[in-house]
């Protein structure tokens, strides 16, 4: 039997990502956003407005980093959700972790998050039902920590997915099965 549900923002399980730039004093700003995707092959879209600092400087600066997040790292990534850089300047420096300037975009990499995509702005969208940030993705870089043969494994890495419905983050792990394969089984 199913049971209706009260509407949610959101499609079970959301990505934690932490969207990293630099302010106008050179500072870091980390601002952790669940809505975003991939637009299309090497595209990024963050739905986050302009009312974030985060925001206005990608605008400025024109680029920024999308980095996954760790298991380890889940309370550093909820303080870059629950405290705005508005109200606490020094919201980054309190996270305790450290950061190091892309070699490829005017954007800081966040050392300890081990999945990072290196973003030089495209434009924003502002319409009826698109709004955020459009980047297009010039690297992508991960912590030799979290590589099986030259690949990203994904139990290695134990990134963190938002579920909007109990407000926790779970690690995403554990191969369910092998995509465009397993479903030719069903093929007559």
């Amino acid at each position: 039997m199913r049971k209706d549900l009260e509407t949610k923002d959101g499609i079970f399980p959301m990505p934690v990502l932490m969207i990293a730039t630099y302010n106008e004093d050179g500072s870091v700003d980390v601002m952790n956003a669940a809505w975003g995707t991939m637009l299309d092959t090497g595209l990024v879209l963050l739905n986050i407005s302009e009312s974030h600092r985060t925001t206005q400087n990608i605008l400025a600066r024109r680029a920024f980093t999308v980095s996954i997040p760790d298991a380890k790292h889940a309370t550093e990534a909820d303080w870059f959700g629950v405290v705005s850089a508005n109200g606490t300047p020094d919201k980054f420096e309190r996270s305790g972790l450290t950061a190091v300037p892309s070699s490829r975009v005017d954007a800081p990499v966040i050392a300890e998050f081990p999945l990072c995509m290196e973003c030089e702005f495209v434009t924003f969208l502002d319409e009826e039902y698109a709004a955020g940030v459009v980047g297009k993705v010039v690297n992508v870089s991960a912590d030799e920590s979290v590589m099986t043969d030259g690949k990203v494994d994904i139990d290695k890495a134990e990134a963190i997915a938002y579920d909007p419905y109990t407000h926790g983050y779970y690690k995403v792990s554990g191969r369910a099965g092998n995509a465009f394969r397993d479903g030719y089984k069903l093929k007559k």
